[in-house]
């Protein structure tokens, strides 16, 4: 178990209204909704932090109620998980945390030691942290798969999703396939929130473009370990049954 000095809090934020996959929590995943195996893997990481689901339905909270994890209300009105996590993080009890991470719903089977990675490098010193890892020719040419362009020094410096939004890929700099994880100082998540939206932020629907355009540093975690897939499509749904089905053994 990893301990630090600090409270964490690992939230995963969980709204109903997807627009690419209807009621994606809820998504029946091996029987279960999908929320219930992103929960049941957090509350597996050795960190020790406190696991919240935060959501804008009660079906959901009934979702996760069987796992005993704890699970609040939160406004429908929000644009976007960040600003979900931050409503929290302001609300007195949790006022307190210092590293908080952001895991997203539909990312299920996120590895541990990618959440270790990300929330080590905030407690030495960095305030916005991301998650990368290889890609595939699949996915490079899939606009689902949000890509990010890691430079030289470890930062993340753009996103994007179609090839025309592609930036000039500087020397020194990698494209990586974007892994929604993100861990924050609390001074780092509100200042985010606090900006407002970007032009390409609106377009693209990349939320992590408004920390950069607004002067934060992002830092990425690269990684190599194998990632299953993340979920916005029924086909995505069926490619993760068959990942579960094949390493059921």
């Amino acid at each position: 178990m990893l301990t630090f000095a600090v409270r964490i809090l690992l939230v995963i934020p969980a709204r109903i209204g997807s627009t690419r996959l209807p009621e994606k929590p809820l998504c029946r995943l091996a029987g279960e909704p999908l929320i219930r195996h992103t929960a049941r893997q957090a509350l597996g990481y050795p960190i020790e932090g406190e696991v919240l689901v935060a959501t804008d339905d009660e079906r959901i909270l009934d979702a996760v109620a069987p796992l005993g994890v704890r699970a609040v209300m939160t406004d429908a009105s929000h644009a976007s998980g960040t600003e979900r996590v931050a409503e929290v993080v302001r609300r007195p009890e949790f006022s307190d945390a210092e590293i908080i991470v952001n895991l997203q719903g539909d990312e299920p089977f996120l590895p541990a030691s990618a959440v270790e990675a990300a929330v080590r490098m905030v407690s030495l010193g960095a305030s916005l942290v991301t998650v990368a890892h290889r890609m595939d020719d699949t996915a490079s040419s899939d606009p689902n798969r949000v890509k990010v362009l890691v430079d030289a020094e470890g930062r993340a410096s753009w996103f994007w999703r179609n090839a025309e939004a592609a930036p000039v890929i500087p020397s020194g700099c990698r494209v990586f396939q974007h892994v929604g994880l993100y861990a924050y100082t609390k001074e780092a998540l509100l200042h985010w929130v606090g900006c407002p939206p970007t032009t390409e932020e609106l377009r693209d629907g990349l939320e992590q473009l408004r920390p950069l355009a607004h002067g934060r540093v992002m830092r990425a975690v690269v990684t190599d370990f194998p990632m299953p897939p993340a979920i916005d499509t029924e086909e995505d749904l069926r490619r993760l049954e068959s990942h579960l089905m094949a390493n059921s053994g």
